[in-house]
């Protein structure tokens, strides 16, 4: 039985004498819970509000800022005079009605006010009393015990030390177990559907609950908004099994798996389910110096992996941004700036540790389970979880690295320019375009390139066509380690991401850059609702991987392309109408969900090729929440998608 006391300021001396030290006595004898009494601070602020009333007239709004502020102040108080004990206020008594009701003023400053003293007190504060009980002041334990077989705390007004003494007597919260579990506020807002107390017990410690103090931390990736259940940080492969035994019982949720939680598309977060992140598992080890072979956790960011080959002269293309996470690259694809030297960074990977879905743990490399590791380059998010990775990576000495800002009037020539120049370009040269929405009539284009040569006069040799494109406003380039090029990206603190809503991105692979697609792309772009549009480079050592040898298919293409935009609807209406110029697309940068975006992504006999390996390892489609790949699809429904395509 949980038991807590309700206080009531304008009975108890003010916030500044009794209250506290009833607050305080409560919190060192165990009680679960602290309740301001709303209404008697209600009451005694209509009396106040009454008095100035009669002195100057109407004034509402005077009445409910004395309503609003009395509660939040008892509260912010009490949770500066106690260290962990829950605090409780109700939002209802607070505002008069609900705080989401329009006819509230002010609710958002309500809204902000609650947000506000859970960032000062987290994982304290509870605004709902339908997380406690009310009891009288003199139930007898009897009665409070009927009423806590509910499973909610049972609050009692009381106004003496006396008073708390008797609940914490009768409390089982006075036990040594009991204060070991997290605060009564925390558990109140546990999501239903997850059985939080059968936790594993390897992962308990680290596990991450929506009223933990950490869960804004974790709740979020670096561009979409979440909320998820549950937050399940393991350390090793067993603790991966441990979290994905545990998600085998919850299918009914949606699953993430995470790593550093960059990824556009990805489901590395979500609302209302359960996130497995492998951020920890982050070691970074050479196994074999005469091969380049090197041991890399799903963990570790890019940024981390160059400065850790620099030292030996080497280099593993990634993307063009050091803070994303290897897992999600990894078994994506890895597009990046040394893209056309090097190939892909699917390319370079040798054999994959993994847990799949039964909790076994493996290795898949061209040896072992070699359809697995063929599916895991290009596809990995279906099948299990990245526990680690072998790369044999590659020697890369100075690079020169470009950022070239232009602009023009004529985006569609500044395209077909772009399109020419790449298809001449030698294959040490990879350069990435990015533009948007015009402003009076100019473009803006971005520029970031590299060139996999030490020497200055081919660096700029390799550059100045590009620099041609338009009229060139800021120029930098630098000779420096590809670590120089990813160690410009900010580290992730303990205070984690802080994305917000739903990014919405398209992408397509584009094998040749015509005069009609800039045409279009230009059409695109003027109608405003692309904020973002970038051009990736292939070719080159991309090209030279036969198109069977991964599940990444679409060796052949010239450019990957993105769109970035506000709204699904909006974005579709502009981006539909170039369809015709793309042979498939990126999964990565893709967050259109429909199910045939997968047709897209990957050719019939790719796909089949793919579900058969999903039969074989997830039969029972666990990992479902990034572009699933269904392994028993409905087939008239897959039928019908291609004929409306």
């Amino acid at each position: 039985m949980e038991l807590g006391v309700a206080l009531n300021p304008s009975e108890s001396g003010g916030v500044s004498g009794r209250l506290v030290e009833l607050a305080r006595l409560a919190e060192e004898r165990g009680l679960a819970l602290v309740v301001v009494d709303s209404s008697g601070a209600a009451d005694r602020a209509q009396n106040k509000s009454d008095t100035k009333l009669g002195r100057e007239g109407d004034s509402s709004d005077a009445h409910l800022r004395t309503a609003v502020m009395d509660p939040w102040t008892a509260v912010a108080w009490l949770a500066g005079k106690t260290g962990r004990i829950s605090l409780g206020v109700h939002l209802q008594d607070v505002v008069g009605s609900s705080p989401s009701d329009a006819s509230v003023p002010y609710r958002s400053v309500v809204a902000k006010a609650a947000e506000s003293l859970e960032a000062l007190a987290p994982g304290r504060i509870i605004t709902d009393s339908a997380a406690w009980v009310n009891a009288p002041h003199d139930a007898s334990a009897e009665e409070l015990a009927a009423l806590a077989e509910g499973g909610r705390p049972v609050v009692v007004p009381v106004d003496s030390a006396s008073e708390v003494e008797r609940l914490a007597a009768l409390s089982e919260a006075g036990s040594v177990a009991s204060r070991r579990q997290r605060p009564l506020a925390a558990r109140s807002r546990r999501r239903p559907g997850i059985e939080y107390d059968s936790v594993p017990q390897s992962l308990v410690d680290d596990a991450v609950e929506p009223g933990d103090p950490g869960y804004r931390g974790v709740a979020s990736n670096y561009l979409r908004g979440g909320a998820p259940g549950l937050v399940l940080r393991p350390k090793t492969a067993q603790e991966v099994a441990d979290a994905l035994s545990f998600a085998r019982r919850h299918t009914h949720l949606p699953l993430g798996i995470r790593s550093a939680g960059h990824g556009v598309s990805g489901r590395s977060t979500n609302k209302g389910g359960i996130v497995v992140d492998v951020g920890r598992m982050n070691a970074i080890t050479v196994l074999d110096a005469t091969e380049r072979l090197v041991r890399i956790g799903p963990g570790a960011t890019w940024k981390q992996v160059s400065a850790a080959l620099h030292p030996h002269g080497w280099a593993l293309g990634s993307g063009d941004y050091g803070g994303v996470g290897v897992g999600g690259l990894a078994t994506a694809g890895g597009i990046g700036l040394l893209g056309r030297a090097h190939g892909l960074t699917i390319d370079h990977l040798r054999a994959v540790e993994m847990v799949l879905a039964d909790g076994r743990h493996i290795r898949a490399s061209a040896e072992e389970h070699p359809e697995l590791f063929w599916a895991v380059r290009g596809a990995g998010a279906n099948f299990g979880v990245g526990t680690a990775f072998e790369f044999q990576v590659d020697e890369v000495g100075q690079v020169g690295y470009a950022q070239l800002g232009l602009f023009t009037t004529d985006i569609a020539q500044a395209l077909t320019d772009f399109g020419k120049i790449v298809s001449q370009a030698p294959r040490d040269t990879t350069v990435f375009l990015i533009t948007g929405r015009p402003r009076q009539g100019n473009w803006n284009i971005q520029l970031l390139g590299i060139v996999d040569n030490p020497d200055p006069d081919i660096i700029v040799e390799r550059l100045t066509p590009f620099a041609q494109i338009g009229t060139l406003t800021q120029q930098q380039v630098v000779v420096t380690p590809y670590a120089g090029v990813m160690g410009s990206a900010a580290d992730v603190g303990p205070e984690g991401h802080s994305g917000f809503g739903d990014p919405v991105s398209r992408s397509a692979f584009l094998p040749e850059l015509t005069s009609e697609f800039a045409r279009d792309a230009a059409d695109l772009l003027r109608t405003g609702p692309v904020y973002f549009f970038e051009l990736r480079a292939m070719g080159g050592a991309i090209a030279e991987v036969p198109a069977d040898a991964t599940a990444f298919p679409h060796r052949t293409s010239a450019f990957q392309v993105t769109a970035m935009g506000g709204n699904h609807d909006n974005l579709n209406k502009v981006w539909d109408p170039l369809r015709h110029h793309f042979d498939g697309l990126y999964l990565s940068f893709e967050t259109d969900p429909r199910p045939e975006r997968l047709h897209d992504a990957f050719p019939p006999q790719v796909l089949n090729r793919l579900r058969e390996v999903k039969r074989r390892y997830d039969p029972d489609n666990l990992f479902r929440d990034n572009f699933n790949i269904d392994p028993h699809p409905d087939l008239s429904a897959t039928s019908a998608d291609a004929r409306e395509k």
